[in-house]
């Protein structure tokens, strides 16, 4: 009967093909409904010549920064965020499996992850100098091409969104950039998508992998696409482990919020470090890391089921 309870409806749950096709579908109408609000919001705040000054890649054009962000804001986050809100209360109609945001593990686990992201750093530049080798056959230079152009032109506008010239510019990227992105994307791919692909593979391990593909993928950013996707595994194993979307939102969060405080240091210049160079770490610091890392997963996984077998038990008590 409790079983029941918990779910009373399940002869009316869709199929795990259509929940996934229902959330990439929903995902696309959000971040059109979202891009075409955000340049209205900026042709009304900045009028039209901003706003052609965005959409042609002026980047040092006036307002042009600013207007990013509210473009960034209206066109990927907000979309990201509202997706599996939508689905997980009206589509499948179980936000607390399709959100995962209970707090409801070891706190422990939050320390291992902040170890664990730290000691993985070597270990990610590993697998980035690797996929930035990545050469296309002859026949597809064209593509190799087009794919290296679409990644410079992001990182052009990722620089400028990561222009920081002040302490509290540093802290509102900290806010966006670290905690604002972690929460919408952990939301979306390790609570809804992934939660989806448990159930359709009957397989954890399938769900996180295929689903760390699917994150990789989303970014677009072709020579990045390994440590993403590892970054991805992490934070998968991180969110089905413990059965919270929490760790891995934390996770993401000492990711990019590294990258956010190390870029402000080197361009207050308080630290003497190139931020683009991939090449700092010896192989066998690489090794040690990949040993680490392994072992801190291994550590992560003893604790988070050690509080499913004592909840486990105290149901049974």
């Amino acid at each position: 009967m409790s079983e029941l309870h918990h779910n009373p409806i399940p002869h009316k749950q869709i199929h795990y093909a259509y929940q996934f096709l229902a959330v990439i579908g929903l995902l696309i109408l959000t971040l059109i409904v979202g891009t075409l609000s955000g340049m209205v919001i900026i042709k009304i705040i900045y009028g039209s010549k901003t706003l052609w000054n965005v959409l042609e890649a002026k980047l040092t054009a006036p307002n042009v920064s600013g207007s990013l962000w509210i473009l960034q804001f209206f066109g990927t986050t907000l979309p990201i965020l509202v997706t599996p809100i939508i689905f997980s209360y009206f589509i499948a109609r179980e936000p607390d499996e399709y959100l995962k945001t209970n707090f409801h593990f070891p706190w422990l686990l939050i320390a291992i992850v902040f170890v664990a992201m730290m000691l993985s750093n070597p270990l990610i530049e590993f697998l980035g100098n690797l996929n930035e080798k990545m050469v296309l056959p002859k026949f597809l230079k064209g593509v190799e091409d087009w794919m290296r152009q679409s990644e410079n032109e992001t990182k052009k506008l990722s620089d400028t969104m990561m222009e920081m010239r002040s302490f509290s510019a540093m802290i509102f990227n900290l806010l966006f950039i670290g905690l604002l992105t972690a929460i919408v994307e952990e939301v979306l791919f390790r609570g809804c998508l992934q939660t989806i692909f448990v159930r359709w593979t009957n397989s954890k391990h399938a769900a996180v992998w295929i689903v760390a593909i699917l994150f990789s993928a989303f970014h677009m950013e072709f020579f990045g696409f390994l440590p993403r996707m590892f970054l991805g595994v992490l934070f998968g194993y991180f969110t089905v482990w413990s059965g919270s979307v929490w760790p891995s939102i934390w996770a993401h969060f000492v990711n990019n919020g590294t990258i956010v405080v190390i870029t402000y240091l080197a361009g207050q210049k308080i630290i003497d470090i190139n931020v683009d160079d991939q090449h700092v770490f010896s192989n066998a610091i690489y090794v040690a890391s990949l040993i680490i890392t392994m072992a801190l997963l291994y550590f992560y996984h003893y604790i988070a089921v050690k509080r499913q077998i004592a909840d486990h038990g105290e149901e049974l008590g």
